[in-house]
């Protein structure tokens, strides 16, 4: 419990925070302290890593606002509690025993050797991503925008990384359909961002799950997990967008164009809220799909929420087993333990009814506000996932009472990505008093 109220309590106090420096004069080009909900609603949508907005960022901060925004997301997507591991270490202080298990089961490490080193190593491939991504992007920029190009290429690159679609750019990368290079830079950014900084270790050392006797290192079973799911999902929403928009929003695009926007757009719903072509525009359909794949989201340790690539992984395989009989979940020659079975139904279960209660408080909220439903739930699930994709200017055209959903259902989101860090204060209570066991009969 002490854990759960801690991380809480920080992000709100980040929070705050943000929302004072995005309303001091600094921030804003109005000159002046100022529009005070806007700036609460900007820095949880921030620190959520989410990227909705009610403002237009361009218009509404100065280049100081945009730096802290940029700040918000990127400890927001680092996590409080790994920023300030990261400063301990730094300075050379020891960390604490349950500081060590918060984060071993954070990020998935079953071991503490190599703990401090894995923190380090977050922070550092964080920091060389977003530099090379920034490198990448810089001669585009330098060509569209000459004046703004190092400060755009920083600020496209930290966003893309960390699944933020806070943008700077009318009508979010609409301008930058004829630029395939870019588009690709940031969908790399974006795909590396949700899969999750245990993955990129396992995959750029191998050694992360080394024996002790020198053996040698060996991809992780959460590593080819998060793999193939990540990569059979992206090539299923390309296949599926190109089929349900190749009359819709891409009709009017030459062949080529069609390909590389309709893999940019299967790659930013699960995780990011950048889009090249507007929302809106997209058939009833294809935003259903949408709402599919935000709800599966990224995975486990990654800027993104949702259920995770790997629940719906031992989801899939546990029903696959039920129908052959089976009582075991094996993914790989490797059998799931049935804590994780039982974990992975309770987070796809919790977040279908979390979906369903943010829904219902938009319809009442926004009852005589005449937005269509459909935008109110796409709205709902975009908040709860923290994808940041949103049906026009649907955010904006909330009452209060519907931004204050919005806001609660952001930070509920983002703390569930961090279910495994706020359950590790609460221990096991084993019970002495067996009872009974009966049929009961379900389905």
């Amino acid at each position: 419990m002490k854990n759960r109220v801690s991380v809480a309590l920080g992000f709100l106090g980040l929070v705050l925070v943000g929302a004072v420096l995005l309303a001091a004069p600094f921030a804003r080009n109005a000159g002046c302290w100022g529009n005070w909900t806007a700036a609460l609603f900007t820095a949880f949508s921030a620190v959520c890593v989410t990227g909705l907005s009610i403002v237009d960022i361009a218009v509404e901060y100065t280049r100081g606002g945009q730096i802290v925004l940029m700040v918000l997301v990127e400890i927001g997507c680092l996590g409080l509690m790994t920023c300030g591991t990261f400063l301990l270490i730094a300075i050379g202080r020891r960390l604490s025993l349950s500081r060590e298990f918060t984060l071993m089961n954070a990020y998935g490490v079953e071991q503490v050797q190599g703990l401090r080193g894995l923190i380090c190593w977050v922070v550092g491939s964080m920091a060389t991503i977003e530099l090379l991504g920034a490198l990448a992007l810089y001669p585009r920029f330098l060509a569209l925008f000459p004046d703004d190009a190092v400060y755009m290429s920083i600020f496209y690159s930290l966003m893309s990384f960390c699944n933020a679609g806070f943008g700077i750019l009318p009508g979010s990368l609409a301008m930058l359909a004829d630029e395939p290079l870019m588009l690709a830079t940031m969908a790399a950014e974006t795909i590396l961002g949700g899969i999750g900084f245990l993955v990129i270790y396992n995959l750029c050392t191998f050694k992360f799950l080394r024996r002790r006797m020198g053996g040698k290192g060996r991809l992780t079973l959460h590593t080819r997990v998060v793999l193939r799911v990540s990569a059979c999902l992206l090539v299923i929403a390309f296949i599926a967008f190109l089929a349900l928009e190749w009359n819709g929003v891409l009709a009017e695009l030459p062949g080529a164009k069609k390909l590389y926007v309709a893999f940019y757009q299967a790659v930013t719903p699960r995780t990011c809220g950048f889009c090249v072509t507007p929302t809106e525009d997209l058939k009833p359909i294809t935003r259903l799909v949408y709402e599919v794949l935000m709800m599966i989201g990224g995975a486990p340790g990654s800027a993104a929420a949702g259920i995770k690539v790997t629940t719906l992984a031992v989801l899939v395989y546990t029903i696959k087993a039920m129908c052959k009989g089976a009582n075991e979940t094996v993914i790989s020659k490797r059998v799931v333990p049935m804590e994780i079975v039982r974990e992975s139904i309770v987070i796809a279960v919790a977040l279908v009814a979390f979906a369903t209660i943010v829904t219902g408080a938009l319809f009442i909220t926004e009852a005589n506000s005449g937005i269509a439903l459909d935008a109110l739930f796409f709205e709902a699930v975009s908040a709860i996932t923290t994808t940041g994709l949103s049906v026009g200017d649907t955010t904006a055209s909330l009452s209060g009472g519907g931004k204050a959903v919005v806001v609660c259902a952001m930070f509920i989101g983002r703390l569930g990505a961090l279910s495994v860090v706020m359950l590790i204060g609460d221990r096991e209570a084993k019970s002495h008093i067996r009872y009974p066991s009966e049929e009961l009969v379900v389905g």
